[in-house]
């Protein structure tokens, strides 16, 4: 048993005897948290900062996947929701709630002009895609990316255990940037695609007006068109990715941005089409929870009022180009790269004749953990961090990229590795 993580491994093989990979969400499992080298177990959040339950403290690049935008336990937010727990927390009617998130959204994101809540994001993208098939009588699906959990898309994936096959076969998947792979299906389920959903942005930039290109032959076959700003919403830019490329889909689907953390989702589009909620069913008794809504109405408002996503891109750019350079400096271009957007960027690192990109990624995680860091392959930015902890990352980095030219001259990673090294066990993007 590691000494650094004594309470966090005990507590896992506490909670393995009832919880199924001891954990409710599976990036903050076993499969993802290398053994040994890994906290398991949170014991509170606080700005920028991740205390785990044998008391060590990080600075949290995950922001608990990118649910956290303001900060952990941001004080606007936490006094919102502890003003609603003494009004409560659900009712025997709607609450008011439910129609100033709404309309705070509409006001919002281009394509809202109705909404629906949920409480997770494959809620919302399951929502969308039912209302879709409802809209346009049709049953395919076209799918680009990460949209949940649920049978209609995870069937498509590894992960597909336990979906019907005659479900999955409703589903298919084309790739990003490239619009002859939609075209294709299109063509080859002609008159029969009911949505077209894909994340508008996620590792790479869409190149060549792909995401325009992508609304004219969606709207060419009599689809529907789905952005999935799950991450991308609240988090891009206030009105999500669809503001952030001048592009409107006819519905879009979020969820981590939507309330610091709070577990709320929703479906928003086109009144001609969200209308259909009524008749298909897409009801929850947690839909209008209210300490959630209030976190939501208190996160887009201060959006709106402060300058939340200009100083997480000016943060979140300076972290891009200071570990660009840091790479360089140790004349490892070969190895890694950075990808993605200042507010959701990436490390991006590949095999070599000595080592799998899981080593390398596991060695990472390794020296990132044990010197105060806690970032698992992305830098998911908040309000709450700051330059000086972008510099602290760096210092970590420097750390492990001195390791890795080490372990270049001898053609061996392994040395350095206090563990097992993580198997690519669910690769969705």
């Amino acid at each position: 048993m590691s000494e650094r993580y004594k309470n966090s491994e005990a507590l896992l093989e506490r909670a393995l005897k009832t919880v199924p990979l001891g954990s409710q969400t599976f990036s903050k499992s076993i499969t993802q948290l290398p053994h040994g080298i890994s906290p398991y177990f949170a014991e509170k959040g606080d700005g920028a900062y991740l205390f785990d339950v044998d008391g060590n403290k990080y600075i949290d690049f995950m922001n608990s996947l990118l649910s956290i935008t303001l900060g952990y336990n941001d004080k606007d937010v936490v006094d919102a929701v502890k003003a609603q727990i003494d009004r409560g927390t659900i009712f025997s009617l709607a609450s008011e709630l439910e129609v100033q998130v709404a309309e705070k959204i509409c006001e919002m994101v281009p394509c809202a002009e109705m909404v629906r809540f949920g409480k997770n994001g494959s809620d919302a993208t399951a929502g969308a895609i039912r209302v879709a098939r409802a809209y346009t009588k049709k049953e395919h699906v076209l799918v680009c990316g990460y949209h949940g959990w649920q049978d209609w898309y995870i069937g498509t994936t590894p992960r597909n255990l336990g979906v019907p096959k005659s479900t999955s076969d409703l589903t298919h998947t084309f790739t990003y940037n490239d619009i002859d792979s939609l075209e294709k299906l299109l063509k080859e389920f002609d008159g029969e695609v009911a949505a077209v959903i894909l994340e508008p942005v996620n590792v790479v930039a869409p190149k060549d007006d792909f995401l325009q290109k992508v609304k004219d032959l969606t709207h060419q076959h009599n689809a529907v068109l789905v952005f999935d700003e799950t991450i991308t919403g609240f988090r891009y830019s206030k009105g999500g990715a669809q503001e952030l490329f001048g592009v409107t889909p006819d519905l879009a689907t979020f969820g981590k941005g939507l309330a610091n953390g709070y577990p709320v989702s929703a479906v928003a589009g086109k009144k001609e089409i969200m209308k259909f909620m009524e008749e298909i069913f897409f009801s929850f008794t947690f839909g209008g929870e209210t300490l959630s809504l209030a976190a939501s109405l208190a996160t887009l408002t201060k959006l709106q009022n402060e300058p939340v996503l200009e100083t997480i891109k000016e943060t979140g750019s300076y972290l891009m180009s200071s570990l660009s350079e840091k790479i360089e400096e140790h004349n490892l271009e070969h190895i890694f790269s950075v990808a993605g957007y200042p507010v959701w960027s990436f490390i991006i690192s590949k095999d070599t004749d000595y080592a799998t990109m899981w080593e390398i990624k596991t060695l990472m995680q390794q020296e990132l953990l044990e010197n105060g860091m806690f970032m698992i392959g992305t830098h998911n930015m908040s309000y709450a961090h700051t330059k000086e902890h972008v510099d602290k990352l760096m210092d970590v980095y420097e750390l492990f990229f001195t390791k890795m030219e080490q372990a270049e001259k001898d053609r061996n990673v392994k040395q350095f590795m206090k563990s097992e090294p993580l198997v690519n066990l669910f690769k969705v993007r």
